[in-house]
């Protein structure tokens, strides 16, 4: 992945990010799972963040995805969790059965061109400087 370059800043920030539904319930199926992810796709586009992969199964939802240096992972699971779960309860009724489409938890991560053990070498060897 090449660096974006902007005004003032280098970055490259990438985060992996897994959430699923309430009581892990294989609800993201057939038409739910598709708007899902036209979804999460339009909340990305609109943020101008980069979908780089991104799996909507029936029982949790998996993305990876470049943001900008301003965007916490919390940001942007809030902001898909958000959309999804207001658009597809709106337009599911079966969705109401439950209280509340997701799971307050989240997974995260981060991604790069390199590794940590990289990053601590490079940090390492400037310390002698």
């Amino acid at each position: 992945m090449d660096y974006k370059r902007d005004e003032h800043r280098i970055h490259l920030i990438v985060y992996h990010l897994i959430w699923i539904p309430a009581r892990r319930k294989p609800m993201l199926v057939g038409p739910i799972a598709r708007d899902c992810r036209a979804l999460i796709e339009k909340k990305c586009s609109d943020r101008a963040w980069e979908v780089l992969e991104l799996a909507v199964n029936p029982d949790h939802v998996r993305l990876f995805v470049r943001v900008w240096p301003s965007d916490s992972a919390a940001e942007v699971v809030k902001e898909c969790k958000g959309v999804t779960a207001h658009e597809l309860r709106a337009k599911y009724p079966a969705l109401h059965k439950i209280p509340s489409l997701w799971t307050r938890s989240y997974f995260a991560s981060t991604a790069g061109n390199v590794s940590a053990a990289t990053i601590q070498k490079y940090i390492a060897l400037q310390k002698g400087l």
